[in-house]
């Protein structure tokens, strides 16, 4: 095909990162090299140096760049079941579900890479910002609730993520090969109001 593609500056690191993720949902965060993503993306190998110190360095951007994305969407799932908080709360769950199957591989970036939010203030800023949606949609939840009987928003935002969470490994990308006889987002649904009934903030069917 003759010489490699005239990428400028900024838009090389960004065929760099594009091409990683094409390569960690094909292959996994650690199944690829920086050679296979500088061919993949038509530079040379040495090139990459000149944006990223090794493969870390382009995980975790390609990881900050799905956490964007990922916060936007969780803003607009909160705003979308306003004034309910109820259905604010549900609907960050379901984004968290549409998000991994929209974007595999900036899921696995963020969440199956080993990648620390904490590895750059960059990446926690905005890390932080999309969890910090949930917290607040748990926490109108529980204003419902007595001061002595509420739990804190943190603990029920991370309840909630990690059902979330558990829902699609299991059951919302096709692996391990197990699936569910129930549509991803209604065991989601579910498991939330199983949750909140059990706090009392859900009125016990019949």
């Amino acid at each position: 095909m003759g010489k490699k593609r005239g990428y400028h500056h900024g838009n090389l690191r960004q065929a760099l990162v594009d091409a990683a993720i094409v390569l960690i949902e094909e292959k996994g965060p650690t199944g690829f090299t920086l050679t296979e993503a500088a061919k993949a993306a038509g530079v040379t190998p040495a090139a990459v140096y000149r944006h990223f110190a090794g493969r870390e360095d382009l995980i975790a951007e390609a990881a900050r760049q799905g956490f964007e994305v990922f916060a936007d969407l969780m803003d607009h799932a909160y705003g979308k079941g306003q004034p309910s908080a109820l259905a604010a709360l549900e609907a960050t769950g379901r984004a968290y579900l549409a998000f991994a199957r929209k974007f595999p591989g900036h899921y696995v970036a963020m969440f199956e890479s080993g990648i620390s939010i904490n590895r750059d203030p960059e990446l926690s800023m905005v890390a932080n910002r999309a969890l910090g949606t949930m917290e607040k949609a748990a926490g109108e939840v529980m204003a419902a609730l007595p001061v002595a009987q509420r739990p804190p928003a943190r603990m029920v935002s991370a309840h909630i993520w990690a059902l979330a969470h558990g829902v699609v490994e299991l059951f919302g990308r096709g692996a391990p090969g197990t699936r569910s006889p129930f549509p991803p987002e209604d065991l989601l649904e579910s498991g939330i109001g199983i949750y909140l009934r059990g706090l009392g903030l859900i009125a016990q069917d019949g």
